[in-house]
């Protein structure tokens, strides 16, 4: 594992969450299209399989195919269908706002499950800087006031399978590489899809399956770049980064759907900014890895 190279899992992690928004256009698009939820789901897991399985087996040969650790692969594909399931079902109750501000709990979890899931030392910097993140995921969203419903459950659950599945990609790397454990995901997640998609399918027309496709090539591509900051670096080190995702959010909310931030909006991004150099600053400056 190439644990002493933090900086490049920086890097990988905050290119992955500025791609990762045009994902969410793409399921946006093929929702609006009458595509169901689980089978865009779906789309990315099983048109990303059919992407980067030759990529495998021309780099690795087609014994790459068979994973080395199958329990986890499979947990991390199970999750990883869950959570987006979740995320969607609770938008049913509430709005995109009051969701995404309860979703954004992942760092958190990452954070305090780090610990006991990967034997991480988390030390009292990396929590602040959890929580600067969080506060400007709220200047962004402004939730207003919730009421206990189903759809507060649902996102936090979201968030919390969210931070299992990035977890297991933690807990993968080094044991296969990047590609291939890609691979696994799409593989597994695409089984667990297809059996809750079963009454739920929706023949897609020609260009909805080219939007599918494009959604997996997305999806494929930053879920990649994530597994490879894993690698290069501690969860709960990355966790903070993830709320640079709203970065590129708000930007493609603006540009695709005519939803232009206003004031507050950039304070908030500012804030994400802010956080992810402080860390970036603070790793290069460290001789070696070890709990900030």
């Amino acid at each position: 594992m190439n644990q002493h190279k933090p900086l490049w899992g920086i890097a990988l992690m905050v290119s992955a969450m500025l791609i990762f928004p045009f994902l969410d256009v793409c399921a946006k698009f093929l929702g609006q299209w009458g595509i169901p939820v689980i089978e865009v789901v779906w789309a990315r897991l099983f048109f990303g399989f059919l992407l980067s399985a030759p990529i495998l087996v021309s780099r690795e040969g087609f014994e790459s195919l068979k994973p080395r650790d199958a329990r986890v692969n499979a947990l991390r594909g199970f999750f990883l269908v869950i959570s987006t399931m979740m995320f969607f079902g609770s938008l049913h109750y509430q709005g995109v706002a009051e969701t995404l501000a309860i979703y954004f709990v992942q760092p958190l979890f990452i954070t305090a499950l780090a610990p006991l899931v990967l034997k991480e030392k988390v030390g009292l910097n990396r929590w602040l800087a959890v929580a600067v993140g969080f506060i400007g995921v709220l200047i962004i969203v402004r939730p207003g006031y919730l009421e206990l419903n189903p759809g507060v459950f649902l996102a936090a659950g979201s968030g919390l399978g969210s931070a299992i599945t990035l977890l297991l990609t933690r807990k993968l790397a080094g044991k296969s590489s990047a590609i291939a454990n890609t691979v696994y995901t799409n593989f597994f997640g695409t089984l667990f899809a297809s059996i809750i998609l079963i009454p739920f399918w929706v023949t897609p027309n020609f260009n909805t399956l080219l939007f599918m496709v494009l959604l997996a090539s997305i999806g494929t591509f930053a879920n990649f770049l994530t597994i490879m900051a894993m690698e290069y670096a501690e969860a709960s080190l990355l966790a903070p980064l993830g709320y640079t995702e709203m970065i590129n959010a708000v930007l493609a909310g603006w540009y695709f759907f005519g939803n232009f931030p206003d004031g507050w909006t950039f304070v908030g991004v500012a804030v994400l900014i802010a956080c992810a150099i402080y860390i970036s600053i603070r790793e290069r400056v460290k001789s070696v890895i070890e709990p900030i």
